[in-house]
C-alpha cells in the first residue's frame, strides 16, 4: 500500500492522491475487479484495485491494459488502494497491438520492469522514465529515427538492469579490472573479461559486437544506424544471457520475441 494510511481524513473523506504510471500487469479479483500492478512516477511500483473493470460497462477498463501510460487518482485503502479515475496519457498498447513484434517486445519491457523494481511504494523515477521512453521509441521511433523493436528492447534491458545495480562491464575486465577492450563475455561475472579471467563457456566478444553493446547501454542511437544483422543478433544473445543470469530466471515473455 502506498500513500496515506487507511481510514478517513479529518473531514471524514477517504484520502486520495494522483500519480502517473505505466501498467505492468493485471490479474483477476473476484467476479468483476482486477488488481493492477503499475510502475508510477512518484510512488514506484504500486498495486491497486480497479473496481468493476471487467464489466463491459466499465468507464476505464480499456485504459488499464499492460503498457498503457495513464494518469490515475487513487483512494487509500487498508490493504490495497483503489483506482477511482484513469486518464490515458499515451495509448502505447493500441499501436503495439497491431504489430506482433512490437507487442511481444512491449511485454518483455513491462515484465522486466516488474522484476527489476522489487520494492513497492519506493520512488523509482529513473526506471519509470526509462520505461516510458522505451515505449515511446517503440511506437514512435527513436531520436535518430526508427529502429527494430528488438534493438529497442535490448537497449532497454541493458539500461534498466544498470539502473537496478547490474550494469555490465563493457570496457575493463569485470573480474580483475584490467583495462580493455577485451575479447570475451561472461554474464555470470558481469560482462567483458580478459583472457586470464575467462571462465569455461565464455562467449567470444568481437570488436563490432562490443561497440554495439556499448551503444545500446548508453542510448547512442546514431551508432546503431548501420549495424549488421549478424552483429545485432549476437548482441541480442549476450543481452538475453546477461539479463537472465542477473534476474535468476528467464523472462517468460522473451521466448515469444521474433528475432
Amino acid at each position: 500500500m502506498v500513500g496515506c494510511s487507511g481510514g478517513l481524513g479529518d473531514n471524514g473523506a477517504v484520502p486520495t492522491y494522483r500519480d502517473e504510471a505505466v501498467v505492468l500487469r493485471t490479474h483477476k479479483l473476484g467476479e468483476a475487479d482486477r488488481i493492477i500492478t503499475m510502475l508510477s512516477k512518484e510512488h514506484g511500483k504500486v498495486r491497486a484495485v480497479a473496481r468493476g473493470v471487467r464489466r463491459t460497462s466499465s468507464k476505464f477498463g480499456g485504459r488499464l491494459e499492460p503498457c498503457s501510460h495513464v494518469d490515475l487518482q487513487f483512494a487509500t485503502g487498508r490493504s490495497l488502494d483503489v483506482i477511482t479515475q484513469a486518464v490515458t496519457l499515451h495509448s502505447y498498447a493500441e499501436p503495439m497491438g497491431r504489430d506482433y513484434r512490437s507487442y511481444t517486445v512491449g511485454q518483455v519491457m513491462v515484465e522486466s520492469a516488474d522484476r527489476l523494481v522489487v520494492e513497492e511504494g519506493l520512488p523509482s523515477v529513473r526506471q519509470y522514465r526509462l520505461l516510458v521512453g522505451a515505449l515511446q521509441a517503440l511506437t514512435a521511433g527513436t531520436s535518430d529515427g526508427p529502429r527494430p523493436p528488438e534493438m529497442i528492447m535490448d537497449s532497454y534491458l541493458l539500461r534498466a538492469a544498470a539502473l537496478a545495480g547490474y550494469a555490465p562491464s563493457l570496457s575493463d575486465c569485470a573480474r580483475c579490472g584490467e583495462p580493455g577492450p577485451h575479447d570475451w563475455f561472461a554474464p555470470a561475472l558481469g560482462g567483458a573479461v580478459c583472457r586470464s579471467c575467462r571462465p569455461p563457456g565464455a562467449a567470444q566478444l568481437r570488436p563490432e559486437v562490443l561497440r554495439y553493446l556499448q551503444a545500446l547501454l548508453t542510448g547512442d542511437w546514431p551508432a546503431t544506424a548501420d549495424v549488421a544483422v549478424t552483429t545485432a543478433r549476437v548482441g541480442a544473445g549476450l543481452v538475453a544471457a546477461f539479463v537472465d543470469w542477473h534476474l535468476e530466471r528467464s523472462l517468460r515473455t522473451l521466448a515469444h520475441v521474433v528475432r
